[in-house]
């Protein structure tokens, strides 16, 4: 029997997060999707808003195959089929329900990199149209944050239908002085970076494309971005995991990184790959552990991230990429500490925001009934 929790889900996906209106062509893609009787509420609600459905179902233990025994003129015929359809949408729902995280995990970098630019026409195809990602609840996502099945799964529908329009008025101060801003310096352990988003726009995340969401972004002037950063969380990209990730970087390229074999792999993906095409801070009150999941850990509250690779459009600074790799650095004080400085004001400390037109968006001022 299906959660009643998931109708709820659906219908924030459908009318806030993607806002369907009538005569829409919505395709939704079920990325590893077990039990496909967990699409009908989203299928019920798109028809009920008065939008077209179109189902894409993902196997990742199929296409793990796919791209270890394919070739790189399949992947391109493959991909021109998808992108035909993606022109073809208004808006993209993705749901995530992976069994085993790592099923990426042995796929060889000249494969990876080769299956990755074929669809990337497709990619950034689909982030022209509404789009939203959310998780279904499993037991592997459940494993990753250290949780039982039962309180994660309480906990994805918590967040992905709590009320975002307080979060999204609070945002707007944040926003408003991040486009005022010219200079951004961080200080963290085995931290200093400093990089310019001077002219480039500040971006809200308030449910409309992640759930949970909950961070604003730019992105720093390409080539502006210097000194050196440590996360202190795991990352999960293409089925890999990695840790204690150490960059430097030089006029906004990575110069050097920790020596691992594997991220250099992936930092040589392709030139733009070495370069930051993302700064976020986040903002959600409810998010205050790791999941091990990008999706949540970006949302934390106190915490920054940067991307690796393809900028997106809404923040454009140029830099074009077959990937886009988000690395989470926590700065609340049980994690290290660490400040941001705008503009060599420091408007936030140990995660919290220290400046008055800012303390709006600490937690206890956002779930404040």
């Amino acid at each position: 029997m299906l959660d009643f929790r998931l109708q709820k889900l659906a219908k924030t996906v459908v009318e806030y997060s993607v806002h369907i209106q009538t005569g829409e062509k919505v395709l939704i893609k079920a990325l590893d999707i077990k039990n496909t009787d967990i699409l009908i509420p989203f299928i019920e609600e798109i028809y009920r808003a008065g939008g077209h459905v179109f189902i894409e179902a993902t196997d990742y233990e199929i296409t793990r195959k796919m791209m270890m025994l394919g070739v790189e003129d399949q992947f391109h015929i493959d991909a021109k089929f998808k992108l035909e359809q993606m022109r073809e949408m208004d808006a993209v729902i993705f749901i995530l329900g992976e069994d085993n995280v790592s099923e990426y995990a042995d796929i060889p970098s000249d494969k990876r990199n080769a299956f990755r630019q074929a669809y990337k026409a497709v990619n950034e195809e689909q982030m022209k149209k509404k789009w939203v990602v959310l998780n279904y609840p499993t037991k592997a996502y459940a494993q990753l944050a250290g949780m039982s099945t039962e309180a994660y799964t309480n906990f994805v529908y918590e967040t992905c239908t709590m009320d975002y329009s307080k979060l999204s008025t609070a945002m707007d101060v944040l926003v408003d002085l991040m486009n005022k801003t010219n200079d951004v310096r961080i200080i963290a352990p085995n931290t200093d970076l400093q990089f310019s988003i001077k002219d480039m726009p500040a971006i809200k995340c308030d449910g409309k494309i992640n759930l949970p969401d909950g961070e604003v972004y730019t992105a720093p002037k390409r080539d502006s971005v210097n000194g050196r950063i440590t996360f202190n969380t795991k990352s999960i990209y293409s089925g890999q995991t990695f840790d204690h990730i150490e960059l430097h970087f030089t006029n906004g390229k990575v110069s050097d990184c920790t020596p691992d074999q594997k991220l250099v792999e992936l930092l040589d993906s392709d030139e733009g790959a070495r370069y930051i095409g993302e700064f976020a801070i986040g903002l959600n009150p409810h998010i205050n552990q790791i999941m091990n999941d990008i999706g949540f850990d970006e949302k934390i509250n106190g915490s920054i991230h940067f991307a690796l690779g393809e900028a997106y459009e809404e923040a454009d600074n140029g830099n074009k990429s077959s990937i886009h790799w988000d690395i989470v650095l926590l700065l609340k004080a049980e994690f290290g500490g660490g400040e941001i400085y705008f503009d060599d004001v420091l408007v936030s400390k140990d995660g919290i925001f220290v400046i008055d037109e800012l303390k709006c968006l600490n937690p206890e001022n956002l779930i404040q009934d």
